[in-house]
């Protein structure tokens, strides 16, 4: 992997969730089961159809909460509140993602589905606080997610971002989508690689894949 091919990058933007920590910590477990409790109250469902609706939801608007916002009209920012309240004991501080992350030139964003507070509560457990520029949530998207075009737009022009001098890395392979076609420089970081055309570079180390590339 030719650190040529990062040379022009001067705008780096990370997703939050499985991205800047393993999935092995899990975290999703609990906010799966925390969807599934609000809409098992909020909609009188059992916990089998709850997970259902949240899965299908995911699948049909990007998010379980887009789902619910434009099918039942819910307040999103007390279903965010109630799904992000959870145990984050399973994260450590990574000074290693921390140095390689420190070296990047330019300028560092977060761009997440999830809300601001929880991205702020991650990036503390995981000691890289002070390392970005700024932190988006779906909320400044006005609650249209990832992998829609319209949340990228929003984001990147509030950002003032320049494609072709820019990278995103993300987990989901939808969400490279669009990066991919506006002219940012993709990175899927998973456990498995992807042979989606969309997909510049993958990696299942991100320190790791940092520390190469500058």
């Amino acid at each position: 992997m030719p650190r040529t091919a990062f040379a022009p990058i001067r705008h780096w933007v990370f997703d939050l969730d499985n991205t800047l920590y393993t999935p092995d910590a899990r975290l999703f477990d609990q906010i799966e089961e925390r969807m599934a409790d609000w809409i098992m109250e909020s909609l009188d469902l059992g916990r089998q159809d709850a997970h259902a609706l949240r899965r299908t939801y995911w699948q049909r608007y990007g998010t379980t909460l887009a789902g619910l916002m434009a099918e039942h009209r819910i307040d999103p920012d007390g279903f965010l509140d109630h799904v992000h309240d959870i145990d984050l004991a399973a994260l450590a501080p990574d000074p290693g993602l921390r140095r390689a992350i420190d070296a990047l030139p330019g300028r560092r964003i977060v761009f997440t589905n999830g809300s601001r507070g929880h991205a702020a509560r991650i990036l503390a457990a995981r000691g890289l606080t002070d390392l970005f520029e700024a932190i988006y949530g779906v909320e400044d998207a006005d609650y249209v997610p990832k992998p829609q075009r319209a949340a990228f737009d929003a984001i990147f022009d509030s950002d003032n971002l320049t494609p072709d001098r820019s990278a995103m890395f993300e987990d989901d392979i939808r969400n490279l989508e669009t990066p991919f076609a506006l002219g940012l420089r993709t990175v899927h970081v998973a456990g498995e690689p992807d042979p989606a055309p969309h997909i510049h570079h993958h990696t299942d180390d991100l320190a790791g894949f940092l520390s190469q590339i500058v």
